[in-house]
């Protein structure tokens, strides 16, 4: 069972790294930081404390903000998705 999942993941990983440009790969990476650094903030405030509870709302809401933007950004610079946002010029996403 673990060297099937092992070979899926790996065939997964594979397959992003083929397929998927660069652009989408940068937007991934960002991500992949704005979503760490939110699961900081909250691992922080849980050992911690809330003492500076509009600090903690503060960076913790900017954090889901720019995730869902980036998200949204990604959505709209994947090829796949080109016939969904046809107004929208390539140029002006990135």
């Amino acid at each position: 069972m673990a060297i099937t999942n092992f070979a899926a993941v790996q065939r997964l990983w594979k397959s992003y790294q083929k397929e998927t440009p660069q652009v989408l790969k940068m937007i991934d990476a960002y991500l992949v930081y704005i979503l760490f650094s939110g699961i900081f903030q909250f691992i922080h405030c849980v050992l911690v404390g809330l003492y500076p509870y509009n600090a903690f709302l503060a960076g913790f809401i900017s954090t889901v903000g720019s995730f869902v933007l980036a998200v949204n950004l990604r959505i709209q610079t994947n090829p796949e998705n080109s016939n969904e946002f046809k107004g929208i010029s390539p140029e002006s996403l990135c």
